[in-house]
């Protein structure tokens, strides 16, 4: 049971005129203190008992896409002997609380309430605890009790396919090769003589035999792309919130593509990185990531790359329209040499735009339906 403020400052003044009634011999005073705790004692009264419900919480899908109808289910059943008096249940939903009305019910009989829940943004709702609630109608006192646990709904970002369109930016051809050599790998570069501790298996024996001295295959290293997306998540890279929710659907969307293309993939947003293990972890993570004060700006993710994912071939850097092009360049200075980097300034309702420099491709976005054509000329 819990008092609120309101009792309290009742059960106080209560008091007080019955002492100073008392005291100063004034009847009103009394009567006053005394009507006081009669009111307090009755809505103390009115909370003592408890239900014996069988509360049972259930959502039709756990995860949903903005705009998408979510739907749960709750069931109430009075596993008590005798029949439950009507009641009402609060239902937390986020920030907001519905309230449920519950009718009399006899012992073994249940009741169903069906609910919806907004998903117009993008977010992380918190559907629960149930609680019952009792109370008097005055709010002096009321005792809640818990029925369920708390459940998460994901509002899962937009996402738009991309298909083919990523296949030249995020290649996979068994690796990528490069001009560092090695003495075993995939693809045959070259002959160089044997020297003492070289693999036997190597060997050229046709060569060998021609020449009269033992040769053996040299090879081209080769890599496996590994692919790093970084979201910057600082409030002034972005113009807006719709600037953010399209930066947070481009990475999203770039993302599960990786993912899909079975590609080794890192994913830095926030204070720490995203689970990349299936799109739907990756996505219920997407759904809770939100601007900070203290969040890292374009300019700083180029460091955050080296320093959590110094191995990475493609960097993609995702921000909004407030940072300049030199801005953007900077935040490309420290990534790895050879590294393919493209940046990705989003603007609502800007054209698409790409201008490349050796191995950086800055590159402006103005709707998600638009990144598969920025990608396509990203790789051209």
């Amino acid at each position: 049971m819990r008092i609120s403020p309101l009792g309290w400052g009742s059960a106080l003044a209560a008091l007080l005129g019955l002492v100073l009634g008392r005291v100063l011999g004034w009847a009103e005073l009394a009567a006053l203190g005394t009507g006081l705790l009669a009111v307090l004692v009755v809505s103390m009264l009115m909370t003592a008992g408890r239900a014996r419900y069988g509360v049972r919480l259930d959502m039709a899908d756990n995860r949903v896409r903005i705009g998408e109808r979510a739907v749960g289910r709750l069931e109430i059943t009075n596993a008590a002997r005798r029949r439950a008096l009507p009641s009402r249940l609060e239902l937390p939903v986020g920030a907001s609380v519905a309230e449920l009305a519950v009718p009399a019910l006899a012992p073994g009989a249940s009741h169903d309430d069906l609910f919806a829940i907004p998903t117009a943004r993008r977010a992380v709702v918190v559907v629960g605890p149930v609680r019952s609630v009792r109370g008097d109608p005055l709010g002096l006192a009321r005792r809640s009790v818990l029925w369920t646990r708390p459940v998460d709904l994901y509002v899962h970002p937009d996402l738009v396919a991309l298909g083919g369109a990523s296949a030249g930016l995020l290649r996979d051809l068994e690796g990528q090769s490069t001009r560092d050599l090695s003495d075993s790998d995939m693809s045959f570069h070259a002959l160089r003589d044997y020297v003492a501790g070289d693999d036997r298996r190597y060997i050229h024996w046709r060569t060998s035999a021609r020449r009269d001295r033992l040769m053996v295959k040299q090879f081209e290293d080769t890599r496996r792309t590994h692919t790093v997306l970084a979201l910057a998540t600082d409030p002034r890279d972005y113009a807006g919130d719709d600037e953010f929710e399209l930066a947070v659907s481009t990475l999203a969307s770039i993302a599960v593509q990786t993912l899909r293309d079975e590609r080794d993939l890192e994913v830095l947003a926030g204070p720490g990185a995203l689970r990349v293990r299936t799109p739907a972890l990756l996505l219920d993570d997407c759904s809770g990531l939100s601007t900070s004060s203290s969040g890292a700006g374009v300019t700083l993710l180029g460091r955050r790359v080296v320093r959590e994912a110094p191995q990475c071939s493609v960097a993609i850097l995702v921000t909004g329209s407030v940072p300049s092009d030199a801005d953007l360049r900077l935040g490309t200075r420290h990534l790895p040499a050879g590294t393919r980097t493209l940046v990705v300034a989003c603007e609502s309702g800007a054209p698409v735009a790409v201008r490349t420099q050796g191995r950086v491709s800055l590159a402006t976005l103005g709707t998600l339906e638009d990144l598969p054509r920025l990608l396509r000329r990203a790789v051209s």
